[in-house]
């Protein structure tokens, strides 16, 4: 059933992260059900199942989302007996925080922190408001210097955008593609070189895969077994590495701010909405589907550190000392 569901998976052109999630979350169910098969459980097992989620393992509502995503193809699309109403499921609370946001010192900072490769992609996540997978995932194609942007292709909801390519890092970056190709050569001189390519594009052209303009920008220090076919290629760098890079650069930075790769994301956009960029070009930028997803840095702009003034600052300049804590020492300030 695991296999039929990799099928449905890979027929409708999903990502291999989403066929991971969803053979997880249909494995977790089956477990917790003694091992029933679905097709003898239905609405109230999966609502069941999701309670149990939420009150006893306390995943967040976003895991719980991914498990109900799950189960809702798997019923759909494997057993061809979809779900009814699992309103009655008792839901995870969606936590409403402010993003975590960088000032430019902190994020200059942070950079310098970075090496090599790790800093070209810290930089573009900055520079461009890109996702730590959209970077990952950009080809050689993809870059244009003469149009000084870049082409994000299948982004988030399987969507296009055009994004800037920051000047600081265009001589970096072409600096680095011409070593990449080289590596690219390489392997194409030891017999590798294909890459995978989406959306089956190997199979309509059967050249593509071995072709400069679809190398990965940023292609991993060695061949791998690609999941799915059981082929030797050059993936990408893996986004774990360039997270614990972050990790090891905010620890060295002594910033106390929870920043991650994503952070740098988040810091892009509450930067360009203060130096005067309207909302809706932030939102294309970011790629986002609605404007008031991108709202919610207006609210760190408005909630932040400089939205109110402290009533102290009217009385003092700088404390002439330390502040009193009782009523002796309340004489000084009268």
């Amino acid at each position: 059933m695991l296999d039929q569901l990799a099928n449905a998976i890979r027929v409708r052109h999903y990502s291999i992260r989403t066929e991971q999630a969803y053979k997880f979350w249909t494995r977790r169910f089956i477990l917790h059900h003694n091992k029933r098969h679905p097709n003898t459980m239905h609405d109230l097992v999966v609502v069941d199942f999701l309670t149990h989620l939420a009150v006893d393992k306390g995943v967040s509502a976003s895991t719980q989302n991914v498990a109900l995503n799950a189960l809702v193809f798997l019923y759909r699309n494997v057993l061809a007996n979809p779900l009814g109403d699992t309103s009655a499921a008792t839901r995870a609370r969606k936590p409403r925080k402010l993003p975590v946001v960088l000032s430019q010192h902190e994020v200059k900072v942070l950079l310098i922190r970075l090496q090599g490769v790790h800093l070209l992609i810290g930089a573009l996540l900055y520079g461009s408001g890109l996702r730590l997978l959209e970077c990952m995932r950009l080809r050689t194609k993809d870059i244009d210097f003469a149009y000084h942007c870049i082409h994000i292709r299948d982004g988030k909801g399987a969507k296009d955008r055009v994004v800037t390519l920051p000047k600081q890092v265009r001589t970096a970056l072409s600096q680095h593609l011409q070593k990449t190709r080289l590596i690219h050569e390489q392997d194409l001189a030891k017999g590798f070189g294909k890459v995978f390519l989406p959306n089956r594009l190997d199979k309509k052209y059967s050249n593509a895969a071995r072709e400069w303009k679809w190398q990965y920008v940023f292609p991993a220090r060695k061949t791998s077994v690609d999941p799915r076919s059981g082929k030797i290629r050059r993936h990408h760098i893996d986004v774990s590495a360039f997270q614990k890079a972050i990790r090891r650069a905010v620890l060295a930075s002594d910033i106390v701010k929870p920043a991650s790769a994503h952070t740098l994301r988040h810091s892009f956009a509450t930067h360009a909405l203060q130096n005067g960029m309207d909302i809706r070009t932030v939102q294309q930028q970011l790629g986002h589907a609605s404007v008031e997803t991108t709202e919610i840095y207006t609210h760190v702009l408005r909630r932040g550190g400089q939205a109110v003034r402290s009533p102290l600052d009217d009385i003092f300049q700088s404390l002439p000392g330390e502040i009193p804590t009782n009523s002796t020492e309340n004489s000084k300030f009268q």
